[in-house]
């Protein structure tokens, strides 16, 4: 019923993430939502964001930044470390998706997003056929709009978590 809402998997910091893992299965692309994915909301890079960043870019991954955020917003954080953005990417439209993958030189089957919305962030990775990482949000201060979106998007993961245990008895 929610299957478009789907991430391809959840974790709970991109920080914990195994990106080795994923450039030796052939990824070597990566599309990063910003805020409440690498930082608090509406903050700047991180000694912690930019060590991640510096560290994927050292591996050989091409990485940029996609949001629905302002120029002013999107550049100032991608400036410092160096890195390709898109802002006003109109998620969950998938043609911001795609842009990006033709930014990068990448493919669908090459490419990693990483946001912390089912309802923007995964729905729209999932209608550019990307692999999609659901993160859990940093922060838990959000603006209204957001916290409204929260609440149905528990009763969504709730049956995402449910279909998992699911597959996971099937393949036992």
């Amino acid at each position: 019923m929610f299957q478009s809402l789907y991430p391809t998997e959840s974790i709970d910091s991109v920080y914990e993430y195994d990106f080795e893992k994923m450039y030796s299965d052939g990824y070597r692309a990566i599309l990063f939502d910003i805020d409440n994915t690498l930082v608090r909301h509406k903050t700047d890079q991180t000694p912690q964001s930019m060590a991640l960043l510096n560290r994927l870019r050292d591996m050989g991954y091409g990485v940029l930044f996609i949001s629905n955020g302002s120029e002013k917003r999107v550049k100032s954080f991608a400036d410092p470390i160096g890195m390709k953005y898109l802002y006003r990417a109109n998620k969950p439209s998938a043609s911001g998706y795609r842009k990006a993958m033709e930014m990068l030189g990448s493919t669908p089957e090459t490419t990693l997003f990483m946001g912390d919305q089912l309802f923007t962030d995964i729905l729209g990775a999932n209608r550019a056929k990307v692999h999609s990482v659901l993160v859990r949000p940093i922060d838990k201060k959000e603006d209204l709009h957001i916290v409204i979106k929260r609440y149905i998007e528990r009763i969504i993961l709730a049956f995402y978590r449910k279909d998992c245990k699911k597959k996971a008895l099937k393949t036992l």
